[in-house]
């Protein structure tokens, strides 16, 4: 069966005129009808790879579209730099490309390795080559870059009635006056890592009552040094990830961290308890189990990335400066802790401040000096004594912006990334990418309050990284659930 065209008879391409039924292809329906993208300007500008991730269906972009891309491309921000990535993505596409192949779209590449698991693409890429005739309503106010893609759409479902015309946007605004108009609108879904932030791996498990029941024929166990290691058997094995945690409840409970699977058999290790002040983490102790989980990940030199979720108050900041503060002074294992976050302001912005780049991001990094005061404030020596611990720590602290990150390499640092869910997976990549040998990066964050647009629960790089990383043996990952800070700010979280 021959491939129908979107172009007409006179093989004008989606923008042609008249649409011709003599090519021998009957229209698609089910499952399997056609289906027509049309892509808004912000979905290129979000990603720029969204040409290559949907599949076997085709694309199509207005002229408007390109006008907005080509007017949004100088700029040295993030979606200056994708739209001009889109743009060198369709001249390597329309390279050597006559006007006839234009017309009739334009193969997608199938070798594209970015889908993650996706289908390679197989549809056309079609441009706007003529002017369509599409009436839009009356009641439809004004001639902006809105109304001129739903006019597009519109003109193209009148064109195609056997396929479904569907426009990809991320302006909400948009889909809400196509839903009106009788467009088909959506999301753009494809970069979305998992599909319900409910799901997201937590980085622990519980065990169940009767576990040891069917776990415990074959089982070894051995000590080296101070560690006691298990070795299990059973059907749930199976299900378990490296340096993820297990825990039960009760007497006989256990809590143990994965450190190997192989099919059915699992090597565990019971876990340090920094619960008790003899393990204290530069005075500090964790409270509850997912805490003391984090410090187990933070403290062990064997992972070099660790992804640390929660809530507000939960203590992410507050133990990562800890365990980074006693394996810089105590253990020499660091050269220095390099804090960073992305400066995206809570309310108004205050404009621009002076000073170098540290004092630049001093009033960014207010958790910083906050867990300094709590890190501090038992030490001997009175206001004087904290002065001078206060100075020795800021000397091994450095405050970095993310403006400036690319091309550096770190060696030997503990990085800290605070706030991570306002990164996008791109920029999440652009800073990993930046760890040396002998660097340790945490990544901390609550993605329940994300501030950078169109970034959503299921898009944060935060996300990405907890689901990419997952499984990879020097990689760990906790989500902490319990507030710690006070009861009015745990009563707060819940009922505000």
């Amino acid at each position: 069966m021959k491939r129908r065209s979107i172009s007409d008879g006179a093989g004008a391409g989606p923008g042609g005129g008249t649409e011709t039924r003599d090519s021998g292809v009957k229209a698609r329906s089910g499952p399997q009808q056609r289906r027509i993208f049309v892509l808004d300007t912000n979905v290129l500008m979000h990603d720029p790879t969204s040409i290559f991730r949907f599949e076997e269906h085709d694309i199509y972009l207005p002229m408007i579209v390109l006008e907005e891309l080509d007017a949004n491309k100088k700029g040295l921000s993030e979606a200056s730099r994708n739209v001009r990535q889109v743009s060198r993505f369709l001249d390597e596409l329309m390279r050597d490309a006559k006007k006839e192949a234009i017309d009739a779209g334009l193969p997608l590449p199938s070798g594209y390795s970015g889908n993650h698991g996706k289908k390679p693409s197989s549809g056309r890429l079609y441009f706007q080559t003529r002017q369509l005739s599409s009436a839009l309503p009356d009641y439809l106010p004004g001639g902006g870059s809105d109304n001129a893609i739903l006019s597009q759409v519109l003109a193209l479902q009148a064109l195609h009635g056997d396929a479904r015309v569907t426009l990809v946007s991320k302006d909400i605004n948009l889909r809400i006056k196509a839903a009106i108009v009788g467009v088909h609108a959506e999301d753009y879904y494809s970069d979305k890592t998992i599909e319900d932030a409910d799901v997201l791996y937590t980085g622990h498990a519980p065990l169940p009552p009767d576990f040891w029941e069917q776990h415990s024929r074959d089982m070894r166990s051995w000590k080296d040094g101070e560690r006691t290691f298990y070795t299990l058997t059973g059907p749930m094995v199976r299900e378990w990830q490296p340096n993820e945690f297990v825990h039960q409840e009760g007497d006989a409970g256990i809590e143990a961290i994965v450190r190997s699977v192989e099919g059915e058999t699992a090597t565990v290790e019971i876990t340090r308890d920094y619960r008790s002040e003899r393990h204290s983490v530069w005075g500090i102790t964790a409270r509850n189990r997912e805490q003391n989980f984090a410090l187990n990940l933070l403290m062990d030199p064997a992972i070099d990335f660790v992804s640390i979720l929660g809530p507000a108050g939960t203590g992410k900041t507050l133990l990562t400066l800890a365990a980074g503060l006693m394996q810089t002074l105590e253990s020499n294992r660091f050269a220095e802790i390099i804090m960073t976050r992305v400066t995206i302001p809570l309310g108004e912005d205050i404009g621009f401040l002076p000073g170098t780049e540290e004092e630049k991001m001093e009033p960014w990094m207010g958790a910083l000096m906050d867990n300094l005061e709590v890190l501090t404030q038992s030490q001997e020596g009175g206001n004087w004594g904290r002065a001078a611990t206060n100075d020795l720590l800021r000397n091994r602290i450095r405050i970095r912006s993310l403006n400036f990150m690319r091309g550096r390499t770190f060696l030997n640092r503990f990085i800290i990334l605070d706030e991570a869910q306002n990164l996008t997976p791109k920029q999440m990549k652009a800073l990993v990418t930046r760890a040396g040998p002998g660097t340790k990066l945490a990544c901390l964050g609550n993605i329940a309050q994300i501030d950078t647009p169109y970034l959503t629960e299921t898009t944060s790089g935060l996300t990405y990284v907890v689901n990419r990383f997952r499984g990879w043996p020097h990689a760990g990952h906790i989500t902490l659930v319990r507030g710690e800070r006070s009861r009015l700010a745990d009563h707060a979280s819940e009922i505000l």
